[in-house]
């Protein structure tokens, strides 16, 4: 069963917010476990992880690649469009992630 363009843009939405809501969840866990403070780590790991959520959420870099090369060099314009939405989609995904984050642990506010 092939997915429709939607369901592929709303999978790569969830799928980067999902990686960097949990990523960072249990990369908190483990620094508590190891005496750092929880929320502060919880921030750091949350601004590393990005690249990686978009990355997952795109299903790596080659077939993104692949079809960008596809668009420009044989002038399909509508995959490097698509491509285009998937990566803004994957970008959206963790900007909301980022923001929960960052109002759940309050490092935005300064002291």
């Amino acid at each position: 069963m092939t997915e429709t363009f939607f369901h592929e843009l709303f999978k790569c939405y969830f799928i980067a917010f999902g990686v960097l809501i949990g990523g960072s969840l249990i990369g908190g866990l483990a620094a508590f476990a190891v005496n750092q403070p929880l929320l502060t780590s919880v921030e750091k790991i949350s601004e590393s992880l990005r690249i990686w959520a978009i990355i997952a959420a795109i299903g790596g870099t080659f077939d993104t690649l692949y079809s960008f090369e596809k668009g420009f060099l044989n002038g399909e314009t509508k995959e490097l469009f698509k491509q285009f939405l998937f990566i803004l989609s994957a970008m959206g995904g963790t900007y909301t992630a980022k923001a929960i984050i960052s109002w759940l642990t309050g490092e935005h506010i300064a002291p």
